[in-house]
């Protein structure tokens, strides 16, 4: 055994806890319950004792672990027990040891101490549901999907043919319509199941005056250009009858200029509708917007009236789809970070937890995600979103290990090229965001290569790394969202050529990528451990990313590698799921890449 590369597999032998199932006894647990949590210690720590700290009502508390068990390997599992004082708990462990001892926390391993925004969460609020942990989303924008030939456009449209290149950089863009419609959608559900994905994720079918939609013209009715409250009827009716989920997408942030609620609102100053937006004292057409976009008026959530009929109560528009005869299985809310707040008016809470109340209320078995750019755990922490878009925390640190192409002006409106990350970095990325998070809604949290929003991750990461990229998607913790072409190998340099509509003649498609995505969706739903799983870090070094994903019934072990690497020591018994080869101790692990291994430890 090479001694380097031993040393390099250290973290495989120090105490962990992440927050899982495996080390939660609950969690969804009540108030005033005591939920038992362990720490699993490796043989050859010399640990002695182990406390839990938890800061019940403000005022930090210590309780100290008993043994729960040793296995034949001399690992020691440590239990304490939290008592759930108030709705959300913080807790971390002091490990006792003979040179001081060590804080173990969300953010890891540490001889020093550590704010306490590290901590290690857990709530009492209501859990998302059931389906959603093992789910696979499957994002469609519908204009570009497929055409059923069913519903006209409208009549301010830019009609395009299939394969009509995208127009960009210019206004008349955003009117450029393919046609596709959620007739479209129904008639192609075959390619979807074929795909393994369980979720259908609809860009906003609301009538607008774009081919995006964000720009509501109303909330009361399906785009007639998609077919109509009857084809969004028909597609959840015959998705529900497959097995697959249907969610929408709203903006709880802004309408379009031309809604009803806004025209009536510049007409009337004395109307209720008055109250909905920023007016200043210029008048009618002195209005706030989303990001200076003047056809993005911005809602005041300080209108109770809005809110009632927005997304509070059973009236609303959040509840109207929710129930009969949509049956619609959730919500995505997009730029969720800025509803509800505008200079010295903060009601971002309030609109995520009355939102939430509403969903509960009117489908308790719906799930509600929301958009965030950057960092989301104040948005996690309480009653709200039960998980975000996680482009800090999964995609910005992906895009930066495996693209090829690093000379973007900017990313994700961060001024300069794409960072160049080796593997600790991006280690050191996801954990700084996934510590920040209670370890529910890390598991909730989408998890994105690309989507509508941006170009086509493929175009900047090749093909190669782009399956490198869908293995980390499918293998570490949060709901795995593919953006529709991705996986036939479609290309897009930026957001409007990323809205390329969907190929239909298979000869086009990348086969390669097409049984790649397939096979990772069948390993995802087929391992417990990958939909419900802790996460352990093994390696991240250079080129070679290796984790660990474990619950009560299997041990999944994953090495993805960006290029060749220095060969690392294999300590297991393990069969191969994906790339081969079978593993026995004393043996390295594969050294060559691009490539994806993923193995099923023996336990």
């Amino acid at each position: 055994m090479d001694p380097a590369s031993s040393h390099r597999l250290a973290a495989r032998h120090q105490p962990h806890h992440d927050g899982s199932a495996r080390y939660v006894g609950d969690l969804a647990p009540r108030l005033g319950q005591h939920v038992d949590l362990l720490v699993r210690v490796p043989a050859g720590q010399d640990v002695e004792r182990v406390f839990l700290r938890s800061v019940p009502d403000g005022e930090p508390h210590f309780t100290a672990a008993a043994v729960d068990r040793v296995e034949d390997t001399g690992t020691i599992w440590w239990r304490a027990a939290l008592e759930m004082v108030n709705p959300e708990m913080n807790y971390r462990f002091w490990l006792h040891t003979p040179d001081g001892g060590r804080w173990l926390t969300a953010a890891g391993l540490h001889d020093h101490d550590l704010p306490d925004a590290t901590d290690f969460r857990l709530t009492t609020h209501p859990a998302p549901p059931a389906w959603a942990a093992d789910a696979v989303v499957y994002q469609i924008f519908p204009d570009r999907y497929h055409r059923s030939g069913d519903a006209p456009l409208a009549a301010w449209a830019r009609p395009a043919d299939w394969d009509t290149p995208l127009r960009t950089g210019d206004a008349e863009a955003l009117q450029q319509m393919y046609g596709g419609d959620l007739w479209g959608v129904v008639r192609k559900i075959d390619h979807i199941q074929r795909l393994g994905a369980t979720v259908i994720y609809l860009t906003p079918f609301f009538e607008g005056r774009s081919n995006h939609r964000y720009d509501a013209v109303s909330f009361d009715r399906v785009d007639p250009a998609l077919g109509g409250d009857e084809a969004l009827i028909a597609l959840t009716a015959e998705a529900h009858r497959r097995g697959i989920k249907v969610i929408g997408d709203i903006t709880l942030n802004h309408s379009g200029d031309r809604h009803d609620w806004f025209r009536t609102a510049q007409a009337d100053p004395a109307s209720p509708e008055a109250g909905f937006y920023f007016f200043g004292e210029g008048g009618p057409e002195d209005y706030a917007t989303f990001l200076g976009v003047r056809t993005l008026p911005t809602f005041d959530h300080r209108s109770a009236e809005l809110r009632r009929r927005l997304y509070e109560g059973p009236d609303s528009v959040i509840a109207k789809y929710l129930g009969a005869p949509f049956h619609l299985d959730g919500w995505r809310v997009d730029v969720a970070q800025m509803a509800g707040r505008r200079g010295d008016v903060e009601l971002n809470h309030l609109v995520a937890t009355t939102t939430a109340a509403t969903v509960r209320a009117a489908n308790p078995d719906a799930v509600l995600l929301a958009e965030h750019q950057h960092d989301a755990s104040l948005a996690l922490a309480g009653d709200g979103w039960q998980g975000t878009m996680s482009y800090a925390g999964f995609t910005r640190p992906v895009w930066s290990w495996l693209v090829e192409k690093h000379d973007q002006k900017d990313f994700w409106a961060v001024p300069g090229p794409i960072p160049d990350y080796d593997a600790a970095r991006v280690r050191a990325t996801m954990t700084a965001f996934g510590a920040a998070l209670p370890w529910r809604s890390r598991a909730h949290n989408l998890t994105l290569l690309d989507s509508h929003d941006t170009a086509r991750f493929r175009t900047f990461a090749g093909p190669d790394r782009q399956l490198l990229g869908a293995a980390l998607l499918f293998t570490l913790p949060g709901i795995p969202m593919v953006f529709s072409g991705d996986e036939v190998g479609v290309l897009g340099e930026g957001l409007e050529e990323g809205r390329k509509p969907f190929p239909w003649d298979e000869s086009a498609w990348d086969q390669h990528t097409w049984r790649t995505y397939r096979d990772l969706v069948r390993l995802r739903r087929g391992h417990s451990a990958l939909t419900g799983g802790g996460l352990r870090w093994l390696l991240a070094e250079g080129d070679v990313l290796l984790f660990e994903r474990e619950d009560e019934r299997e041990r999944i072990l994953v090495q993805i590698s960006r290029a060749d690497h220095p060969p690392v020591a294999g300590e297991w018994h393990a069969t191969h799921l994906l790339g081969g080869p079978q593993l026995v101790p004393g043996r390295d692990l594969p050294c060559e890449g691009p490539a994806v291994h993923v193995w099923s430890v023996a336990r």
